[in-house]
């Protein structure tokens, strides 16, 4: 026989996906830790969100109370019990407005966290006190 009538015989072919063997358990090994991460980083962004939220109603919860002249004390007390665990308070007095602001600074998340709210001073309503 010549070698161009070997060629073009059909090869015997074995098993059949004997050539694929190993090929699920490499992308298993690919896709299981990529999902895993994945699903780590959804949740670290839903824990984030939610410190958000807090932070945003504890900024508002401090300045109703400033806004209502309670004690500095008082609007800090408020605005912890609201805010994340570790959040630092601000309140400032200007212009007839009170501005609280909760920062939750980077160690608890890989982003600084902030939130602020204004609110009108009562004692500046009316023109001032009666």
């Amino acid at each position: 026989m010549r070698r161009s009538e070997r060629s073009m015989r059909p090869r015997r072919a074995g098993p059949v996906g004997r050539g694929d063997r190993g090929y699920v358990t490499a992308e298993a090994a690919v896709v299981i830790p990529t999902l895993v991460a994945l699903a780590g980083l959804l949740v670290w962004g839903l824990m984030a969100a939610a410190a958000q939220i807090r932070c945003v109603d504890a900024a508002r919860a401090g300045a109703r109370a400033a806004a209502r002249s309670e004690s500095g004390a008082d609007v800090v007390r408020v605005t912890r019990a609201a805010a994340p665990e570790g959040a630092e308070v601000r309140v400032t007095r200007g212009g007839g407005l009170v501005r609280v602001r909760v920062t939750v600074a980077r160690p608890r998340f890989p982003v600084t966290l902030t939130a602020e709210a204004a609110a009108l001073d009562e004692a500046t309503v009316g023109g001032g006190g009666r």
